[in-house]
């Protein structure tokens, strides 16, 4: 394992393109509706040349486990893995027919050969303001794709969705989806984003009933922008305040960062070849570097939570600033008159995965 000492940097989107059409489809849909497989080889390469040490004395080192019983898919030492790291990854889970699928359907999105009904269509800053890039060059990140049958296929994968259960249960709701396109950097560093935790951006409860699976579509290392981890993080067991960083270069709207992060803090740097999928906590620090190389860079991805899960009000808390700031720009979207908060959003947005929808 090595310990980097530049700061990681995740992906970045167009924002102005990326609200108004998320804040469209949340009006329209608000308005309206208001309303086993075989098992494959864990890595565990990644922690086993050099022992993790802890963070910080803040860290509650305690028995507690982030796993459920009763799954047989993960074994005692895949659990205590996760428990002790916050994230576990899996060689070839999603088998190459299907990333092809999954990519075939991206390519004909992006040539606007197909439309979604609420699916963001995001680009990096840099592209948004050069001069127009035809086809999948124009596209660093497709979200919320549950509306797309072929890309929500991803989200009931069953190769996916056994593990998941381990983590979750088996009421499972799709609550974020992706497929992320990283762009070669133009040296800008456009593509960055400080490290974060995905849980800033969600107003749903408890922490450890959400899990991501993030898998590779194409070989993922340190020159292309791998995604970096900090091992046993989900552990500190809150989450930490997160602001805009104070780049040179600017950062893009509503890519929050951790306010006090610590860049000495131990990495891991995850590489991965097509089909490795992450499953990590939401309180899991992590973020990925630039994309140094001349090619795009993919990845697919779906938050998933319990559909016990409940939500919560953000007032007042660490995650006031995000949920203000969206309903800000749906302010100026739709008008004043229109009531609706952050978890109306998510509610919207989240979609029965497998068994039964309750809470969520």
């Amino acid at each position: 394992m090595k310990t980097a000492n530049s700061v990681v940097h995740s992906y970045s989107c167009c924002y102005s393109l990326a609200v108004e059409i998320f804040v469209s489809f949340v009006a329209d849909t608000f308005c309206s509706k208001m309303q086993s497989v075989r098992r494959c080889e864990v890595i565990k390469g990644h922690l086993k040349r050099n022992e993790v040490s802890s963070l910080s004395a803040e860290i509650v080192q305690d028995n507690h486990h982030y796993t459920l019983d009763g799954f047989d898919i993960l074994s005692k030492e895949d659990r205590e893995f996760y428990d002790k790291n916050g994230f576990f990854v899996v060689r070839g889970l999603v088998p190459d027919h299907e990333l092809h699928r999954y990519n075939d359907r991206f390519q004909k999105i992006c040539k606007k050969e197909i439309k979604v009904p609420g699916m963001i269509i995001m680009r990096d800053v840099a592209i948004a303001k050069s001069e127009f890039v035809p086809g999948e060059q124009a596209v660093t990140k497709i979200q919320d794709y549950q509306n797309d049958p072929v890309m929500f296929e991803y989200c009931t994968n069953q190769n996916i969705l056994q593990y998941v259960e381990a983590f979750i249960g088996k009421d499972v709701m799709a609550m974020h989806t992706m497929l992320i396109n990283k762009p070669p950097d133009p040296g800008a560093k456009t593509s960055r984003h400080p490290m974060h935790q995905d849980l800033h951006y969600f107003p749903f409860r408890p922490a450890n009933r959400i899990v991501c699976s993030w898998t590779a579509m194409q070989k993922v290392d340190r020159s292309n922008g791998c995604l970096v981890v900090v091992p046993g993080s989900h552990k500190i067991a809150k989450l930490l305040p997160h602001v805009y960083p104070k780049w040179e270069g600017g950062v893009n709207k509503m890519y929050h960062g951790i306010q006090d992060y610590d860049p000495n803090s131990p990495r891991v740097h995850l590489v991965m070849e097509p089909g490795d999928t992450v499953f990590f906590h939401p309180l899991l620090i992590h973020g990925s570097g630039t994309n140094i190389t001349t090619g795009f860079r993919k990845a697919i991805s779906c938050h998933y939570a319990s559909s016990d899960c409940h939500y919560i009000d953000v007032d007042g808390t660490a995650q006031e600033n995000i949920s203000k700031e969206v309903a800000e720009v749906a302010k100026r979207r739709v008008g004043p008159d229109v009531q609706f908060d952050f978890k109306d959003i998510w509610y919207i947005k989240a979609k029965l995965a497998q068994g039964e929808r309750k809470s969520l």
